[in-house]
C-alpha cells in the first residue's frame, strides 16, 4: 500500500487574480452580476484588464486557495493544475512552491495563455469574479499521477473544474484511484451558477459514493436541491451525504452526517474588506482538522478561524501564519 505523503491534495484551476477594489456602478456600467463568477474570453479580459483600476496579482483558484490555506495550518500539502509556460504561469508556480505546496503538472508550451480572474471587490466585501480559464481548462487525465494520488489521505476538487471534459475525466480518474488506494475523495461546490450548470452530475456523485465530503454554501446547497427553504436542503442532503459541511457566513456552518448535525459558530470579525476565498479557507481549516483526526466540531473551528482571516484583508491568501493563529486561539493544530 502507498504510504501517505500528502495530507490534501487538490486538483482545480490554475489562475492567477488580479484583485481591484471598484465602486458597485463600474460592476453595472460593465453589465457584470454583483457577487458571482462569469466565465469570460481573452477578449473580454482584456477589455475588463483596461476598464478596472489599479491590482495586485496574486496565484489563486479556488482548490489552490485552499491547498496553500491547508499548508499555512501545517499540513503537506500538493496540488495539480494546468499553467502555461509563460509569465503568469511562472507566477503561479513560483507562488504555490513558495507557500510550502508541491506543484509538479507540467506547463502547456502551446496553446491558451495562463488562466487569470479578474477579482473587483466593492466596498462591502463583496466580490465579483470574471474568470478567463486559458491553460488550465486543458488539465488532461495524463496529468493524473497514479502514485501521488494515492500517496494523499484527501483529494479535494473544486466544482468550477467541472466545465472542460478533459478536467472532468481527470478528476474522476483521480477519485478511482483515490478511492482505490483507501483514501477520501472531497469536493466543493465553488459556486450557485456551477450547480446550476451541472445538479444532476453533482448529485450523482453523492450518490454514488465518488464524493465522500462534499462544502457547499447556503445558496449553492439551495440550488443543488431547487429549494428556497434552508431547512429542506438539508434534510435532502442528510439522506444522501456520508458527510457535507455547509457554510452560512456570519451564522457559521451546519457539519452533517448521516447520524449527527453540528452547528458550529463563526469567527467574530472586526471589518469584512474582502470575501474572496473565504469560503475556500473555511475548506482549508476542516480539511486539515479532517485529516488529522479532529472531531467535526473542531475541524469546523478551525475552518472558521482560517475564513476570518481571510476576509480580514484583500485577497485570497492567508498574510500570516494559519498555524500559529490557531495556536492562539488553543486549537489543536
Amino acid at each position: 500500500m502507498t504510504a501517505i505523503r500528502h495530507d490534501v491534495l487538490g486538483i482545480g484551476n490554475a489562475i492567477v487574480d488580479v484583485i481591484a477594489r471598484a465602486e458597485d456602478d463600474f460592476l453595472l456600467r460593465q453589465a457584470m452580476r454583483k457577487g458571482a463568477m462569469a466565465l469570460i474570453d481573452e477578449a473580454r479580459a482584456q477589455a475588463i484588464y483596461a476598464s478596472m483600476g489599479p491590482g495586485v496579482e496574486s496565484s489563486g483558484g479556488s482548490a489552490a486557495n485552499t491547498i496553500v490555506g491547508a499548508a499555512s495550518l501545517g499540513a503537506r500539502s500538493a496540488f495539480i493544475g494546468k499553467v502555461k509556460d509563460d509569465g503568469l504561469g511562472r507566477v503561479f508556480t513560483h507562488d504555490i512552491r513558495a507557500a510550502g505546496v508541491a506543484f509538479d503538472t507540467p506547463p502547456a508550451f502551446d496553446g491558451a495563455s495562463t488562466a487569470r480572474c479578474y477579482v473587483l471587490v466593492t466596498p462591502d466585501g463583496e466580490r465579483t469574479m470574471n474568470t478567463y480559464l486559458g491553460a488550465a481548462q486543458d488539465l488532461h487525465p495524463n496529468d493524473i499521477d497514479p502514485d501521488t494520488i494515492a500517496s494523499a489521505a484527501i483529494v479535494y476538487l473544486e466544482g468550477y473544474l467541472w466545465d472542460p471534459k478533459n478536467a472532468k475525466d481527470a478528476f474522476l480518474k483521480a477519485a478511482k484511484i483515490a478511492h482505490g488506494a483507501g483514501r477520501l475523495v472531497a469536493l466543493t461546490l465553488s459556486d450557485a451558477f456551477c450547480v446550476d450548470r451541472f445538479r444532476a452530475e453533482f448529485l450523482d456523485l453523492v450518490r454514488a459514493g465518488t464524493v465522500d465530503l462534499l462544502f457547499a454554501n447556503e445558496s449553492e446547497l439551495r440550488s443543488l436541491y431547487q429549494t428556497a427553504d434552508f431547512a429542506t436542503a438539508l434534510a435532502a442532503l442528510r439522506g444522501e451525504a456520508r458527510l457535507a459541511v455547509v457554510t452560512r457566513s456570519e451564522k457559521g456552518c451546519v457539519v452533517v452526517s448521516r447520524d449527527a448535525t453540528i452547528e458550529s459558530p463563526a469567527f467574530p470579525v472586526e471589518r469584512v474588506v474582502d470575501t474572496t476565498g473565504a469560503g475556500d479557507l473555511f475548506a482549508a481549516g476542516f480539511l486539515f482538522g479532517h485529516a488529522h483526526g479532529r472531531d467535526h466540531a473542531t475541524s469546523a473551528r478551525l475552518g472558521a478561524l482560517a475564513a476570518a482571516e481571510i476576509i480580514g484583508h484583500l485577497g485570497a491568501r492567508p498574510e500570516r501564519s494559519l498555524k500559529a493563529l490557531a495556536q492562539e486561539h488553543g486549537l489543536p493544530v
